[in-house]
């Protein structure tokens, strides 16, 4: 099977998707809900939440004892670095870290590289970002003495403006920071042209990887980046933070950590116990992901092969749901889409969008949507730099995103109920 092989979306098994997920038989006066609301974080497939469970039944114990429990364990925790380490296209399993959430991982990356920095340095972070990759760069920045630069976006669109990148860059930069896709607009970055930039001076890339994740399988090798984060929370696992450095660097760099723990990876990296039995549900939802491949192309063998199989359906899936609702938008001028609404500039957005209402607050848009049972959300998402760069602050914009468990009857009802909304009705 190729990885590049193209499923039609009238062959994407929406329906055995929506099986798996418990939460989405939810209904709201009467009918099912609409879960818009997954770039904030996806609904969890039944086998993530038995993972979880059967992990704190059977198999709960600490790391590194000599018993049954305990060994057992750490063959689950091994398994699940293995599972990561093919989601994200790599082949070593332990520079694979895990933490609470990927903020908390990356202020410890910052101050950890933040440590080798000197105040004639330069980061580069972006307008486009969620402050998780801003934020965490500003202050290690400031505390090293180095310089911050933030990277412009073209208003227009919401795409990064590379020659602006391209005059920032120079021989003083040291890190560049950029999310893979914006988590309040749905731009889709050029992570491979940026590291390929930013290599040329010899800086390191970080890539927030948060919100692509559940729309584009991960490729590191293509993205030739240095750092990744990402959420197991976003691609319909639990709560828990993804790491991933190159060897070299992991082994390197000099972290704060107790005195018993290991210097060997990837144990340098992960602070105190972690979460195992959500790390159970993590490689569960790997699983669920491959599974999903294997029902589109039932011949792919190796897992990576079996996840690139289900992101292509993704992809191919979910671009006719933001091709429907961005035509049924045109016909409502009282919405505002913010980013890419060309239809034929699809491939460079994932299905997230972000509209201002031109004679409604968003918070009264979302109020009303949840009246007939549409789940979105109002505000910035924690992406302010780009709502401060767009003068949409304080009020924001209404985000709606759509995931593979979507349905094109609940963007219908979606595109219905935003013209009940325009036109000044109540659900």
């Amino acid at each position: 099977m190729s990885v590049n092989s193209v499923s039609s979306p009238g062959s994407f098994p929406v329906e055995w998707c929506r099986a798996q997920f418990p939460a989405l038989t939810r209904e709201v006066g009467g009918r099912p809900a609409s879960f818009l609301d997954g770039p904030a974080g996806s609904q969890t497939p039944e086998c993530v939440i038995t993972a979880i469970a059967n992990y704190l039944r059977h198999t709960n114990a600490n790391h590194g004892g000599v018993f049954a429990t305990s060994r057992e364990s750490d063959a689950l925790l091994e398994q699940v670095h293995a599972a990561v380490a093919d989601f994200l296209g790599v082949a070593d399993a332990n520079c694979v870290i895990f933490g609470a959430n990927m903020t908390t991982l990356n202020f410890q990356l910052s101050r950890t590289l933040a440590r080798t920095w000197r105040p004639q340095d330069e980061v580069i972070v972006t307008r486009l970002d969620h402050d998780a990759n801003v934020s965490p760069w500003v202050l290690a920045a400031r505390d090293a003495g180095a310089t911050v630069h933030h990277l412009a976006i073209h208003p227009e669109d919401c795409t990064l403006d590379l020659d602006h990148l391209r005059r920032l860059l120079s021989n003083r930069t040291r890190l560049v920071a950029v999310g893979g896709a914006s988590n309040a607009v749905g731009t889709i970055n050029p992570i491979a042209e940026i590291s390929r930039l930013a290599h040329a001076v010899g800086a390191e890339v970080v890539v927030d990887a948060v919100h692509l994740a559940p729309h584009r399988l991960p490729d590191i090798a293509a993205w030739n980046c240095d750092w990744l984060l990402a959420s197991a929370y976003k691609f319909f696992g639990p709560h828990i933070g993804v790491l991933w450095g190159r060897r070299e660097r992991l082994e390197q760099l000099e972290v704060y950590k107790v005195r018993p723990a290991t210097n060997s990876l990837p144990g340098k990296w992960m602070t105190g116990t972690q979460n195992h039995e959500c790390l159970a549900g993590v490689g569960a939802a790997i699983e669920y992901l491959a599974e999903l491949g294997r029902q589109i192309h039932p011949h792919a063998s190796h897992r990576r092969e079996a996840l690139a199989s289900a992101y292509q359906g993704i992809r191919v899936y979910e671009e006719a749901l933001s091709r429907r609702f961005l035509e049924g938008l045109a016909e409502l001028p009282a919405f505002h889409v913010r980013g890419i609404t060309d239809l034929s500039r699809l491939g460079e957005r994932v299905s997230t969008f972000g509209l201002r209402p031109k004679h409604l607050a968003p918070l009264d848009v979302a109020e009303a949507l949840a009246r007939q049972g549409i789940f979105v959300w109002h505000g910035n998402f924690y992406a302010l730099p780009l709502t401060e760069a767009l003068g949409l602050e304080p009020e924001g914009l209404v985000r709606i995103g759509f995931l593979h468990y979507n349905t094109v009857e609940e963007v219908d009802h979606l595109l219905a109920a935003l013209r009940s909304v325009s036109s000044g009705q109540r659900g």
